[in-house]
């Protein structure tokens, strides 16, 4: 239930849903949030003089005409998570400047290429599992390699295949989307390109266990037993089997992949680890892993836009993930990320294709369909940087992102 209230009357720990003017014209980078700080609140005094509060996922305002003189208590209201320690993007020592070297039509065909060798490694790769085989490793290296090297050229490129690629199979189909999602997070982070490489192999191979669990109980549409939860989660054990049962990759590897279900709390899976003790890159691969699978179709739980995936993570920091890592994790997809369906101002319909990092509510978008919902031929690309007009004196803007399947199109072919 939403509840409108004056922007004065606010207090931390409500769930702000809805402004009494457009997302995009306010400094807040998610649609929707938990209040829980000074700067958060001054931002809604200076831009709205009311908003939507939703009940289902934050508290009501307390009724202070029931308090006693002097209580000045808000028992209702919740408080930010406290960090547990410092961040592990402290542990970050040497960083590397990235810069584009090509623009993201120049990137694509290369990023295709490199995508299609990634398949058919990935299709070796539960080959072997399956007929109990180790992993070649020099194949996947040279995938990842060819991956990163894309990646570092123009992330949007592989970002946007990431999106919109088809997905095969259950056991390994989601293994080409985590390892673009954490290789352009590690150049975001300014990591080395050695350690973005093993990103890279962290994403592709870290679930390559489930190829052990019985399909009924992968594809199981209600809750599992506690029998059947053992069961998948034993994947992680059967994971880092796998990879050191295969020479030539590198030593650290399957120590890392053992730690994409750990949660900054103590709540994950297999060792139950706390903040610091996950490490930078076992943070990384649980963080992007939970974002891969908010937004991809599932048969056990909601799927989510990007953005609310996004804003759901955020509500999940120093909880479930290391709070700065998820901020910047925030930062680097964006709120508008590559391959996201949006409609815009015009009652156009688009999908953004580039993003801008200097102006990150204003990407670079495909226009698909128009206003009345009719496929364009040939599809038109504004860049809203540039304030492509949609009527005189009136900017293209976005006006709300899309959720997939919501409007009649398959964003795949018009890239892949």
């Amino acid at each position: 239930m939403k509840k409108e209230v004056p922007v004065e009357k606010l207090e931390f720990g409500v769930f702000i849903s809805e402004l009494d003017r457009p997302w995009t014209e306010t400094p807040f980078m998610y649609q929707g949030f938990i209040l829980s700080n000074e700067n958060q609140l001054e931002a809604l005094k200076k831009y709205c003089k009311t908003v939507f509060i939703d009940l289902d996922k934050g508290p009501d305002l307390p009724d202070r005409s029931q308090l006693q003189t002097g209580d000045v208590s808000s028992p209702a209201s919740k408080r930010a998570a406290v960090p547990l320690g410092p961040s592990v993007l402290t542990t970050i020592k040497n960083k590397v400047t990235y810069r584009e070297q090509s623009t993201v039509d120049e990137e694509l065909p290369v990023a295709r290429t490199a995508q299609r060798k990634t398949e058919v490694v990935l299709k070796v790769i539960m080959s072997n599992v399956e007929a109990g085989k180790a992993l070649d490793a020099p194949r996947v290296q040279e995938a990842v390699s060819s991956m990163t090297d894309s990646v570092v050229r123009n992330p949007d490129a592989m970002m946007l295949l990431a999106k919109l690629k088809e997905k095969g199979g259950h056991t390994l189909d989601r293994a080409f989307g985590v390892s673009i999602y954490m290789l352009t997070f590690g150049r975001f982070l300014q990591l080395p390109r050695d350690q973005l490489d093993l990103l890279g192999m962290v994403g592709l191979l870290q679930d390559v266990g489930m190829t052990a669990v019985p399909e009924e109980v992968v594809t199981k549409k209600g809750p599992l037993s506690k029998v059947e939860m053992m069961v998948c989660r034993s994947h992680v054990d059967h994971t880092v089997s796998i990879i050191k049962e295969t020479p030539g990759l590198p030593a650290e590897l399957a120590d890392i992949a053992a730690l994409h279900h750990e949660r900054y709390d103590g709540s994950g899976y297999q060792r139950g680890l706390k903040g610091e003790q996950i490490g930078l890159f076992g943070s990384i691969a649980g963080l992007v892993d939970c974002f891969d699978a908010m937004t991809h179709a599932r048969t056990y739980a909601e799927t989510y836009s990007p953005s609310n995936a996004l804003n759901q993570l955020y509500n999940s920091r120093n909880v479930l993930f290391d709070g700065p890592l998820v901020e910047q994790f925030v930062q680097c997809i964006g709120i508008f990320p590559v391959g996201a369906l949006v409609e815009l101002n015009s009652g156009e319909t688009g999908i953004v294709i580039a993003q801008n990092m200097v102006r990150r509510l204003l990407p670079r978008v495909m226009v698909v369909l128009d206003a009345k919902g009719n496929l364009l031929k040939p599809q038109v690309i504004l860049d809203l940087s540039k304030d492509p007009k949609a009527a005189p004196g009136v900017p293209y803007r976005i006006k709300r992102t899309l959720e997939q399947g919501s409007v009649p199109i398959d964003p795949s072919e018009f890239f892949l």
